[in-house]
């Protein structure tokens, strides 16, 4: 019969996805279950590393991978879904050296025609074409679940490794070129299997050694002084300094702080806190094109705090990140305090984004969102390393619950979280009379960061500019080998949580 292999696309995914589940009709292996959802996530993330077979436009075989950064360990235990990420495989890392197996799907009725060994023929072009080290995949011991009472699975491992049994997942492997290393326990939750899975390993003959390259980004933080103003040019040019100072410093990322405008009311005349918004809202136009230029001139990703924007018939406190190409995302803030309620009248967005750049995939939490856990592990779902986390406070009290939940979601979600924000007073802007900032750079708190979990901070309720660099490659390896693993060791049989955007 006349197979083609070739890379899945977009028109593929519900044929997958059916697919998936015609091979995996047990109830007891619904953990092996994809959805739409999931295999979008495949194709948008490793696109290249995701293959089908058809024959007269009907897929029926598909295979499923992601690049790994497995290092100095890459016979470490692991689960399937540890090293998939929940099967979302966000945690796919293009800078890593290994090509990692997540599943093979055959129609049963197209079985025995040899697409598997094609499927893993294509994974091995791959692993060849981007020079990595190795394929490693975890094989389930399908057939181990009925002897398991009479010998252990390194005993079974064994057995069908000399040719003394029979294992169809196992037998496959090795007629591929994969070496057995070892037996993963509770890989996956599989009665068939006992929950065991084989270690199996195919090296890159044509693997050329490569020089690692640091993976990392630059950020600034302007921890900046509210003070009283005469013009919108004045703000212009103030905030134009700033950038000008983290560009000196190469910042690939420069964060201002939440309410960054509200110092334009210091020379605004109108008499009520709810006035004053309205306001501020008409200079959107202003403060795009002011950001923009920024962006574009000193060829760096400006977060611009947050402006009150004007949606339909509502205010939400909108923080943009403007990108050098003249690209721009926004995000609104979700969480909205008391006070922000009660004075300006503004409402919460509803919505949680994902903003991938050149440079990193972030996400934007406004001040008192990042005091929800709930948020900070939506975006590590999607596998955000950065978060940026403007903050407006007006005393020591407000920026330690800032603070401190900062802290935690970096520590929790193994992720980056930069803060800035506001010192000064406004004498005259009721509900920005006074401020208090210590902006800060938080990471994990392990081995591979500075002491404390802090990369820097700034001086309190001082004026002034933080810069420190972001190690992505540290970062990827406390997810991987950490002293704790808070992502890989997820419960999510005894928790879960949904969104509903």
């Amino acid at each position: 019969m006349d197979y083609e292999i070739r890379v899945a696309t977009l028109d593929d995914v519900e044929a997958i996805v059916a697919l998936n589940a015609l091979c995996y009709p047990d109830p007891a292996e619904a953990d092996a279950l994809w959805n739409v959802r999931l295999v979008e996530s495949h194709l948008r993330v490793f696109g290249e590393g995701q293959f089908v077979a058809t024959i007269d436009g009907e897929v029926v075989a598909s295979a499923t991978s992601l690049i790994a950064s497995l290092g100095r360990d890459p016979y470490r235990d692991h689960t399937w879904s540890g090293m998939t990420d929940g099967g979302t495989l966000y945690n796919h890392d293009p800078f890593g050296d290994t090509l990692y197996g997540v599943d093979i799907n055959v129609h049963p009725r197209h079985r025995r025609h040899g697409l598997a060994g094609r499927l893993y023929d294509a994974r091995k072009a791959l692993c060849e074409r981007l020079n990595l080290r190795r394929i490693v995949v975890g094989g389930r011991l399908s057939e181990y679940g009925a002897c398991a009472r009479d010998m252990t699975p390194e005993e079974y491992a064994r057995r069908v490794e000399l040719g003394d049994r029979a294992d169809a997942v196992m037998n496959l492997q090795l007629r591929n070129g994969f070496l057995y290393r070892k037996i993963l326990h509770h890989y996956v939750r599989d009665p068939l299997s006992d929950d065991c899975a084989t270690l199996m390993e195919w090296l890159n003959p044509r693997y050329r050694s490569r020089i690692k390259r640091q993976r990392s980004v630059r950020v600034s933080c302007v921890q900046y002084r509210m003070r009283k103003i005469e013009t919108f040019a004045d703000f212009g040019r103030q905030v134009r300094y700033f950038t000008d100072v983290a560009s000196g410093y190469g910042a690939d990322f420069v964060l201002f702080p939440e309410l960054l405008t509200a110092q334009l009311i210091s020379f605004i005349d109108v008499k009520t806190p709810q006035e004053a918004i309205l306001r501020l809202t008409e200079y959107s136009a202003e403060v795009d094109a002011l950001f923009e230029s920024l962006a574009r001139d000193f060829q760096t990703t400006i977060i611009n705090g947050s402006h009150p924007t004007k949606v339909g018939s509502l205010i939400h406190n909108v923080c943009t990140l403007y990108l050098p190409d003249g690209s721009k995302h926004r995000q609104a803030k979700l969480h909205i305090t008391p006070n922000e309620k009660r004075w300006w009248g503004i409402d919460g967005g509803d919505s949680l984004n994902v903003i991938q750049t050149p440079k990193a995939r972030v996400g934007i939490l406004i001040c008192y969102d990042v005091e929800f856990p709930e948020t900070a592990r939506y975006l590590a779902d999607q596998g955000v390393d950065v978060i940026f986390n403007p903050f407006c406070t007006d005393d020591r009290q407000a920026y330690l619950r800032v603070r401190y939940c900062a802290q935690a979601r970096a520590v929790e979600n193994q992720m980056y979280v930069v803060s800035a924000g506001t010192v000064g007073n406004l004498p005259d802007a009721e509900n920005m009379d006074i401020q208090y900032a210590q902006s800060a750079v938080f990471s994990p708190s392990d081995f591979a960061f500075a002491r404390d979990g802090i990369l820097v901070e700034a001086s309190p309720n001082t004026e002034t500019v933080i810069t420190t660099d972001l190690d992505f490659d540290a970062l990827q390896e406390a997810i991987n080998a950490g002293s704790v693993r808070p992502r890989a060791d997820r419960r999510p049989d005894l928790f879960s949580y949904t969104h509903r955007f």
